[in-house]
């Protein structure tokens, strides 16, 4: 498990890329043949795999093709440390837009 804690945005989009193309070869497929499946072009994921124009709708179907998607699961659950954790998630839930008030009230 890498730390990503100090890492630019740039260097984390990299990792990802970097592990998406590690991954396909680890499954022996070609860019054409994600692509393909993806719905997705293989100039797509050719821009994928290298970082330009990383689309997270494109990542995400890669992501299906190549049966990654469970690593999207924890992406920005709540830290739920403590009982008040629970408690501010909880009331963050229930939250509702407050209406602007108009100029005239």
């Amino acid at each position: 498990m890498l730390d990503l804690s100090f890492s630019k945005p740039s260097e984390i989009v990299k990792r990802v890329c970097d592990r998406l193309r590690l991954e396909r070869l680890a499954q022996q497929m070609t860019q054409a043949e994600v692509a393909a499946r993806a719905g997705i072009g293989t100039n797509t994921v050719s821009n994928l795999e290298a970082g330009r124009n990383v689309g997270f709708e494109n990542v995400v179907r890669v992501a299906m093709v190549l049966g990654r998607t469970r690593e999207f699961e924890d992406l920005f659950m709540p830290k739920l440390d403590s009982l008040e954790d629970i408690r501010r998630y909880e009331d963050s839930v229930n939250r509702q837009r407050i209406k602007r008030k108009s100029d005239g009230a």
